[in-house]
């Protein structure tokens, strides 16, 4: 029996992030974890720590923006760091994580790390939350070819009576809880041997005070950082400015081309009959889209032509769900536009040239 790694790692984690920023994963090896925890809109911190720089930088290009990142940045900042380093040791870049992982970690661990290991994640470290998964070797005889430990590079393999010992003394000393649980069901009749990974959660009792979190820091890191990303986010004005300035455009164009429909059609009924012909024109609702039939019901916000220029009035295009969503104000969205957008000599509204779009027809 096979356990999928990403699929318990995602269900495993999935229920701890419900209020954590920042995450660390620490012997996280080809990235997987961290690849998956990348789309998680609460994590704006991703941190990964593994002793083989080669096995990191594998995947790693994985955790890099892709273009739709910069063309649709996301509302979260996001930040993606990988340490090369030892869990054995301690380095201030991993401090202030709400959630710490270590899958399938501290069985490769030799007996000095493994002594080390609690003091550096729960003292020195101290996150709201630790993850620790590790083999439970009763269920091993049900592995064909498995004689002693799954992976020729383990130390030792815990069965659940040791590993929820080691536990449960880790959690006393450094105030956390812990429940058990676990992933990969024994077969039938089998049950007596346990989950195939069994799975510690250590949660923190009492929030760490500010004297707790400054005592005994070191003050020079020894980590080494093989990579960082940083994600394009419209808390960057730089980002906001451009995602604004696509969507004015973009909804300007809309209310554009249905009311030159508009005029074509009204154009057409004058051919046809001039006494339809009205004495001024008023865009109607069904011209329009759904959105914009809704929101233009003032007369002050009507876009109009005037001779060969379009007028989209601002007020109408703020009162766009995804624009408004951008800017939260009006005031924001006309300092955001100021020089990018070509506006009216009040500023009030968005200018085109109608005589550019007849040329397109």
């Amino acid at each position: 029996m096979k356990v999928s790694e990403i699929t318990w790692k995602y269900a495993v984690f999935t229920h701890c992030l419900i209020s954590n920023l920042q995450v660390a994963d620490l012997g996280c090896a080809d990235c997987t974890l961290l690849w998956m925890l990348k789309f998680c809109s609460c994590i704006e911190v991703l941190a990964g720590l593994d002793i083989c720089t080669s096995v990191m930088k594998e995947k790693m290009h994985r955790l890099s923006p892709l273009p739709v990142d910069y063309l649709q940045p996301a509302e979260r900042s996001l930040t993606v760091t990988l340490h090369h380093g030892s869990v054995a040791h301690k380095d201030p870049c991993m401090l202030g994580f709400d959630l710490v992982t270590c899958i399938e970690l501290i069985e490769h661990l030799d007996e000095s790390e493994l002594k080390k290991f609690p003091e550096v994640v729960f003292g020195f470290m101290a996150p709201s939350i630790v993850v620790i998964s590790t083999p439970n070797s009763e269920f091993n005889p049900l592995f064909p070819g498995v004689t002693l430990f799954r992976h020729p590079d383990h130390k030792f393999e815990w069965n659940r009576v040791q590993f929820q010992s080691w536990a449960l003394e880790t959690a006393r000393r450094y105030d956390y809880s812990v429940e058990f649980t676990g992933v990969g069901h024994p077969p039938t009749g089998m049950e007596n041997v346990g989950f195939c990974t069994q799975i510690g959660v250590f949660v923190r009792k009492h929030p760490q005070t500010s004297e707790s979190a400054q005592s005994e820091k070191p003050t020079e890191g020894v980590y080494k950082t093989v990579f960082k990303a940083v994600y394009p986010s419209l808390k960057d004005e730089k980002y906001l400015q451009n995602a604004v300035i696509s969507e004015v455009i973009f909804t300007a164009q809309v209310i554009k081309r249905s009311l030159l429909d508009r005029v074509m059609s009204e154009h057409e009924e004058y051919n046809h009959d001039p006494t339809e012909r009205k004495s001024k024109f008023q865009p109607s609702m069904n011209c329009f889209s759904d959105d914009l039939g809704k929101l233009v019901v003032e007369k002050s916000m009507e876009p109009f032509v005037n001779g060969n220029v379009v007028y989209i009035p601002l007020t109408t295009i703020f009162s766009f769900p995804k624009v408004n969503q951008l800017c939260g104000t009006f005031e924001k969205l006309c300092k955001l536009i100021a020089g990018k957008v070509t506006l009216s000599s009040d500023g009030s509204a968005v200018m085109f040239n109608a005589e550019h779009e007849n040329e397109e027809n």
